[in-house]
């Protein structure tokens, strides 16, 4: 069974942001970068399905040379080997994302590519699904659990309000993990040094026949939420000053 994942590198969570001069993007020289969390998720049930039913995992990352540290970690954790396609992700939207790594898959004839839910840096959540139709294959989202069967795999699904829907679907297929599906493993000391002889392939845009298109989605502008403070006093009888404050919280802030 070969399983491609999908990994992606963000800005690490405790990292101070600051907007860069252009406005549309962070300031990326002095943060430090991490696995996507739900990727992390995702590699992990990719290397349990290959430790009970053999195989292959491939992890695949588009970015730029920085995210070498978390292709080897992936290496590290047990994927067998990579493909880094080495590119500027900042301006690409889902779809032109998804349109590069469609490209690089395709080369791979996987019987199952696993992506992470979202990213945790623009949470589009639209990568994925974008990628299974660019591919032609069936898709899943949000799953909490998989299952291989004869030529076909069982997923769980995460709904609403505690529910839950189980799906049969055939092979190749997609799916999108959701966060918390398992334990997270750490890489070994064994691991880390195997995964400095392991295979990553460098590929750009224009070895994959210029699949980064033109993006679909500008982003316009970065800021921080500006802090307003302004304290309004109701004059009149308490009855009046709580009519005039609902009217507020009904037509103004429209909270009630």
């Amino acid at each position: 069974m070969k399983i491609v994942v999908a990994i992606k590198q963000v800005p690490a969570r405790d990292s101070q942001l600051k907007i860069a001069s252009s406005g549309r993007w962070i300031e990326e020289g002095d943060i430090a970068y991490e696995i996507n969390e739900p990727d992390a998720y995702a590699l992990e049930e990719a290397l349990q399905l290959k430790e009970k039913h053999g195989g292959e995992v491939v992890a695949l990352c588009a970015a730029p040379a920085r995210a070498a540290q978390t292709i080897r970690e992936a290496l590290a954790k047990g994927a067998d080997r990579a493909v880094h396609i080495e590119e500027e992700m900042g301006a690409l939207d889902p779809l032109a994302a998804a349109r590069m790594l469609a490209a690089a898959i395709r080369t791979e004839s996987p019987d199952l590519v696993l992506t992470g839910l979202q990213s945790d840096d623009l949470g589009y959540g639209q990568t994925g699904v974008i990628l299974a139709e660019l591919l032609g294959l069936p898709h899943a989202t949000i799953i909490m659990q998989v299952e291989k069967l004869d030529g076909v795999i069982k997923v769980k699904r995460e709904l609403e309000d505690g529910w839950f829907q189980h799906v049969e679907m055939p092979l190749p297929a997609l799916l999108t993990i959701q966060s918390g599906i398992s334990k997270l493993r750490y890489a070994t000391l064994m691991g880390i040094k195997k995964a400095k002889s392991k295979e990553i392939k460098r590929l750009t845009a224009a070895d994959l026949g210029g699949a980064s298109a033109s993006p679909a989605i500008a982003l316009d502008r970065i800021y921080l939420p500006e802090r307003t403070k302004r304290t309004q006093l109701f004059e009149g009888s308490p009855k009046e000053a709580a009519a005039q404050l609902v009217e507020k919280l009904k037509f103004e802030a429209r909270v009630l």
